[in-house]
């Protein structure tokens, strides 16, 4: 008996590992000791939120949208951000709340690759599959439909721009792994800005191109830092701020703001109105490592970004802003905290992704249509009516 359950065991064990996915990007996963940490304190080091009350007419159709993606991001990493810094978070000001159910085409908790194809097409998907159906059908993104529309396009994001979130919304491929291909599609996209890491997928590949020549004749100003790219004030924009993903915050700095700035400047001089996707992506790395003050720097990170959209919208009035997530991470629980110094006690169940409902916060034109309980999919597709009516 002994020897049978030992001979299963290890069947088991190569079973398992035989069939699970292995991805050079993913190494973020991996929980260590030094990871687990459960509090975070911010001694009162708190951001100013200033309150923008501004009404829209319900029917009234944007002209420009700006989908926003904290990766991993539910509704306790929101708190756990709003806590840290005071009870506030730009956040406050979406008025309109909803909630996404997340499962995939195959899966009942998703992935990354089918959590960000159903937000960028409308569609689920297998899990691992990137803007193709379960059928693996090339599926048409929001993205390409706004370009088709006229409108410019940006896409911005802390990790590698080949990623699973960003890639839905710039290429089709059976997987999200196929980091070289997503690279091809990027290039051949015709996104006006895209700012991540990833620069090696585009110049270090199995093919020997330089993907980054075929940009700059295509007219691309590929650039390597964050400084380069704010001083950029209109064309296009390859932003490749590092080999693969950037880095934790405290080594970044504040490239989210800055990139989303930037493709905000560069993108609003369309006149016929701009589609922009912004993730912040390391929320859910936070929450793969259970780490509590990784997953506090990146969602108030993220906040400031969607600070940068909010001011925008606000003067603009033409802008829909949605923020939503592909998934949750980690089963966040906040145990204990405190408002008025910023400390925040968390725990959790798991270091992968849940399957609990993620909000959907909204604001400007149209933001009345993303209430209540929906799909992931139904966001793509409000947004989808907003691009095709006249």
């Amino acid at each position: 008996m002994n020897r049978i359950l030992t001979r299963a065991s290890v069947f088991g064990c190569l079973l398992s590992i035989s069939i699970a996915p292995v991805y050079a990007q993913e190494n973020y996963k991996e929980i260590s000791k030094e990871d687990i940490t459960k509090v975070y304190r911010a001694n009162g080091n708190f951001y100013a939120v200033p309150d923008y009350s501004v009404s829209f007419p319900p029917k009234k159709r944007p002209k420009n949208i700006i989908v926003m993606i904290g990766d991993g991001m539910g509704l306790a990493q929101v708190y756990a951000g709003m806590t840290a810094n005071g009870g506030r978070l730009f956040l406050d000001n979406f008025k309109n709340v909803g909630f996404a159910r997340t499962h995939s085409g195959d899966n009942y908790v998703t992935d990354s690759a089918a959590g960000g194809t159903a937000l960028s097409t409308g569609v689920k998907t297998k899990n691992d599959v990137i803007g193709l159906d379960i059928n693996y059908d090339t599926l048409q993104n929001v993205r390409e439909l706004a370009q088709q529309r006229g409108k410019a396009t940006g896409v911005l994001s802390t990790s590698a721009i080949t990623h699973a979130t960003p890639a839905s919304f710039l290429a089709h491929r059976k997987s999200r792994s196929y980091y070289e291909d997503i690279a091809l599609d990027i290039t051949n996209s015709g996104v006006d800005v895209f700012i991540g890491g990833g620069y090696k997928h585009f110049t270090k590949r199995a093919d020997d191109k330089d993907l980054t020549v075929d940009l700059k004749k295509k007219g691309y100003q590929v650039l390597r830092t964050i400084e380069e790219v704010a001083a950029v004030k209109d064309g296009k924009v390859a932003g490749l701020l590092a080999p693969e993903h950037t880095d934790r915050l405290e080594k970044r700095g504040n490239i989210l703001p800055v990139a989303t700035k930037t493709a905000i400047d560069i993108l609003s001089k369309d006149k016929d109105g701009f589609f922009l996707m912004v993730e912040g992506s390391q929320i859910d790395w936070g929450g793969h490592q259970n780490n509590v003050p990784y997953i506090v720097e990146e969602m108030t990170d993220f906040d400031r970004a969607i600070g940068v959209a909010l001011e925008f919208a606000a003067k603009n009035k033409e802008t829909l802003i949605i923020v939503t997530a592909d998934h949750e991470t980690g089963g966040l629980a906040i145990a204990n905290g405190n408002l008025k110094n910023g400390t925040v006690n968390g725990l959790f169940p798991t270091g992968g992704h849940t399957a609990i409902p993620v909000p959907v916060f909204s604001f400007g034109p149209g933001a009345n249509r993303l209430t209540g309980f929906m799909e992931n999919t139904d966001i793509a597709n409000i947004v989808k009516e907003f691009l095709n009516r006249k």
